[in-house]
């Protein structure tokens, strides 16, 4: 299936040893985004980052950036973006990953009301936290923009949160899905994409349309399942033309903002489902050759 160029999607959204003692343990249209709200440690609200749908690679980001940039990028580098994506990984599923597919944790010994991060020295070495520059992007695909925010660490970075809970890696993970950091001192867990602990694989529960949800303007699709359009031949296609939109081929996942119709032929025909948020797997809904064209409005 050939490469294609992804629209920006900005539209979619209207607004060693390592030491563990420290850390708990003992040896993952056309309207332009709304900047996001959160409230800091210290209680006062602030415009910390623009949170974008889509992936990193959806949204044309920078991918030598972010959660992409290599070991050695400065920091500043590093924070001009943050990817989360729900996934799964290992056992977990769903799990939040980053841009480059590394699982995101959280950990007990914080707090998510209000949102405080404790882990810091040498426990920040061990797990990283998951940090975004001032007027830095967020891009979310599985995710509740509501469930996003930010809180200042103690060193005055802005550390990103799901739930309000702080969102860490683990620097033993060291490939795409690796979850080592899953159960470590019984205070780390995966984050699932509400917030809570991340377990073994469960049962998808399809997505139901939520009432009242207004006409989509736009979609992103994804050939892989999870948002996935970074292994392998996986890619993303967007659209954002009024009426039926045919694929070319079968897309398994996607990112939407309103309300559409998915279609399991070209033409708007066969089996229908309408859909009012993110998908990451469409074969529950009764698709397991993929979503083949969409209407919008």
């Amino acid at each position: 299936m050939p490469r294609k160029h992804v629209w920006p999607l900005a539209a979619l959204l209207a607004a060693g040893t390592i030491a563990l003692s420290a850390c708990g343990g003992t040896t993952g249209g056309t309207a332009a985004p709304a900047p996001a709200q959160s409230q800091d440690s210290e209680g006062g609200n602030a415009k910390d980052a623009t949170l974008l749908s889509g992936t990193a690679r959806s949204n044309k980001a920078d991918e030598k950036a972010g959660d992409m940039a290599p070991p050695e990028a400065p920091t500043e580098v590093k924070e001009k973006w943050v990817s989360l994506r729900a996934s799964a990984a290992g056992e977990l599923d769903p799990v939040v990953v980053n841009g480059s597919g590394f699982t995101l944790y959280r950990f007990d010994k914080d707090t998510a009301e209000p949102s405080k991060a404790t882990c810091n020295g040498d426990c920040a070495k061990t797990w990283p936290p998951v940090t975004v520059a001032k007027g830095g992007k967020v891009f979310i695909a599985g995710v509740k923009q509501d469930a996003v925010g930010f809180v200042k660490r103690d060193d005055g970075s802005i550390q990103v949160t799901l739930k309000g809970w702080p969102l860490y890696r683990f620097a033993k993970d060291v490939n795409p899905g690796d979850t080592l950091g899953q159960g470590v001192g019984g205070t780390w867990f995966g984050i699932t994409p509400d917030g809570k602990k991340a377990g073994p694989t469960e049962k998808p529960v399809p997505p139901t349309a939520a009432p009242g949800a207004k006409p989509a303007q736009s979609a992103t699709l994804f050939s892989g399942k999870n948002f996935d359009d970074t292994t392998g031949t996986n890619f993303a296609t967007g659209i954002a033309t009024p009426g039926c939109n045919d694929l070319r081929g079968g897309f398994l996942s996607l990112t939407i903002s309103g309300s559409a119709k998915i279609w399991s032929e070209v033409g708007c025909k066969g089996k229908s489902a309408v859909v009012t948020d993110d998908v990451a797997d469409v074969t529950p809904l009764g698709f397991p050759a993929g979503v083949k064209s969409v209407f919008l409005g």
